[in-house]
């Protein structure tokens, strides 16, 4: 299972959601989550977390990953783990921006959130 959670290209100037997906087909509930930033400007941050729910409606008060805060262009990955959350049927992206420069006050990134579904890791007794 591969989802686009923020496509290839998009360009934000304030704080977000995606739109949600659906994971309830993934077979191992777990994910590679890349983050792409592909342009900037001086003297700002992003905030990229991932968010989720059980019925697509309800989203909580915190997010359930939360990726390390950006202010350059560049890539980050880090592993999402749903296997102790069964219940969670949807994932989306949240973003907030921040910006502190004297130029121009609207924050802007371009950037892209995906996830790859990753195989399930064997139990330790058949490693051996």
């Amino acid at each position: 299972m591969a989802l686009n959670l923020v496509p290839a290209g998009t360009r934000v100037t304030e704080n977000g959601n995606g739109k949600p997906f659906d994971i309830s087909s993934s077979q191992t509930r777990t994910f590679l989550c890349t983050l792409d930033i592909t342009e900037q400007i001086e003297q700002e941050s992003i905030d990229v977390s991932i968010q989720v729910s059980d019925d697509g409606e309800n989203w909580g008060a915190k997010p359930f990953l939360m990726l390390p805060q950006q202010f350059y262009r560049g890539r980050t990955r880090l592993l999402l783990d749903l296997t102790m959350r069964p219940a969670t049927q949807y994932i989306r992206a949240h973003w907030e921006v921040s910006r502190w420069g004297r130029v121009a006050p609207t924050p802007m990134f371009e950037f892209s959130l995906s996830l790859e579904e990753v195989p399930a890791s064997l139990p330790l007794a058949a490693r051996s």
